[in-house]
């Protein structure tokens, strides 16, 4: 009985070994890239979600890019994951959608897009529904009356914004965005938008967040200069925003990407293999996920001069292509943001607003941190009141 009962424990022991030793070492027809399966089941998942400071590259991404280099696999979820810091590999994965990649999210994300949504199709139809949502909000729209539908609703929220007197900022734009949005893509008017934003609460958390300009900055008055002199071109003082006037906006531009690029939004763009591909000298097997990690691009000082910096003047002259090696905050290829111009519109509009007919302060600037998606602790709450008279511009714009 004895012996038996060693024997038993023996084989439990050899088992687990061999399942561990497995989890740790995946099939493979090549060499894989180097790094850590972590523990059965939960792999580095702890590590990666572990929350930090929203500046600077993800601890998580950075210890093991220092340690294992620009491509480095793991496990997140119960899933084996490659990531990738290098911008080479990266817009070769953007490149070879549907070839060699395809779009993949969490059971979680994919039950919230649901199965016929945008982001879950590949191929003819992905492009055939892509085409749909370029022509509700591509350039051909936001030239004709979708530009003035955004005019008109950033300055009733905003109108909203100063009658309260006090407002939770991320709360405030989510709301203005939402509103919008499911009125021009599913006919929802303002409370039926609300109802089903509650609804979408989880989905939306940290994904809308971005810095607010704060008065007495050098980029404020560089700003404010632009929007202001844009008035005094006009000969109607409540004309809406012109085509023209938008595109003049280029300080305005400038402030968007150097916010994007900092902000860093979205931890990861994620894609699966659909075959083994060789990248580098390294085999990824058929069926791994694959993640682009834009930060480790976005705050490389190889690419940006003191990349911590919020400095716009780094965009003065440069060519912006969206999706291209250095700046990947839409993602790229085939599947660049479909809403990427309306969403630059809608933020330079609302700074146009904002600094021209209202004045602010922080009242409470909250916690930042990254979970590792971008959250307000105590979210960013604002005073904001309409402008009394002309007010006097420093022009200590740098030129």
């Amino acid at each position: 009985m004895w012996n038996i009962g060693l024997w038993l424990v023996a084989v439990i022991v050899v088992g687990i070994s061999r399942w561990v030793y497995k989890w740790r070492n995946p099939k493979c027809k090549g060499v894989l890239p180097p790094g850590s399966m972590g523990l059965p089941f939960i792999g580095e998942s702890i590590q990666y979600f572990s929350s930090h400071s929203y500046e600077g590259i993800p601890p998580f991404i950075a210890e093991r890019t220092a340690r294992y280099g620009g491509l480095f696999k793991t496990s997140i979820l119960g899933q084996p994951v490659v990531i990738s810091t290098d911008p080479e590999i990266n817009y070769y994965v953007f490149q070879q959608e549907n070839n060699l990649f395809q779009c993949w999210y969490t059971k979680s994300a994919s039950d919230l897009l649901g199965e016929q949504g945008l982001n879950v199709h590949g191929g003819a139809v992905h492009k055939y529904l892509r085409n749909l949502v370029l022509f509700l909000v591509g350039q051909q729209s936001l030239k004709g009356n979708l530009m003035s539908e955004i005019d008109l609703i950033t300055r009733k929220h905003l109108d909203w914004w100063a009658e309260r007197g006090k407002i939770e900022v991320k709360e405030a734009v989510e709301i203005m965005l939402f509103t919008f949005i499911a009125k021009k893509t599913l006919g929802l008017e303002e409370q039926e938008a609300l109802e089903l934003r509650e609804h979408y609460k989880a989905f939306f958390g940290g994904f809308l967040s971005f810095p607010l300009n704060v008065p007495g900055t050098a980029y404020h008055a560089c700003l404010q200069e632009e929007h202001e002199s844009i008035l005094k071109r006009r000969t109607d003082e409540g004309a809406l925003i012109s085509w023209l006037e938008y595109k003049s906006m280029s300080f305005t531009n400038m402030v968007i990407n150097e916010t994007v690029r900092l902000a860093n939004i979205a931890p990861g763009i994620f894609r699966i293999t659909l075959k083994d591909v060789q990248i580098k000298g390294y085999t990824i097997p058929a069926g791994w996920t694959f993640v682009v990690c834009p930060s480790s691009v976005h705050l490389d000082p190889n690419k940006y001069e003191d990349p911590l910096t919020f400095n716009p003047w780094r965009w003065k002259g440069e060519e912006l292509h969206m999706g291209s090696k250095k700046f990947m905050a839409f993602g790229g290829g085939v599947r660049l943001c479909a809403g990427a111009d309306l969403s630059k519109m809608q933020t330079a509009i609302f700074l146009h607003y904002l600094l021209t007919n209202y004045r602010w302060k922080v009242t409470n600037e909250g916690n930042v941190i990254r979970k590792p998606g971008l959250i307000f602790n105590n979210g960013l709450h604002i005073e904001i009141s309409k402008n009394q008279g002309e007010k006097n511009i420093r022009n200590y714009c740098l030129r």
